[in-house]
């Protein structure tokens, strides 16, 4: 017997949010689906601008945004190991 469960997408992102890490899931135009995280910088005019930890700034049109909600803080990145010299 398998059983099938819909996922329920939800968006808990607003506009008071601006300032705060948030993962976004977007529908593109080929119907896949993209995940955006970073800073909500803006949002405005109907188009939310996120920050990514690499510094691109991308822009997410609200009405293909599925699901949304804030996330903590991103962890510092680990630095490499250095082999001891010797």
């Amino acid at each position: 017997m398998s059983y099938r469960f819909a996922a329920r997408l939800v968006v808990t992102v607003t506009p008071s949010d601006v300032g705060q890490r948030v993962s976004l899931r977007r529908r593109l135009t080929t119907g896949e689906y993209s995940d955006v995280v970073g800073i909500l910088e803006s949002w405005s005019d109907g188009i939310l601008q996120v920050r990514r930890r690499t510094g691109e700034l991308i822009e997410v049109p609200e009405n293909i945004v599925v699901a949304g909600k804030v996330v903590p803080p991103a962890p510092p990145r680990r630095r490499p190991r250095t082999e001891p010299s010797g």
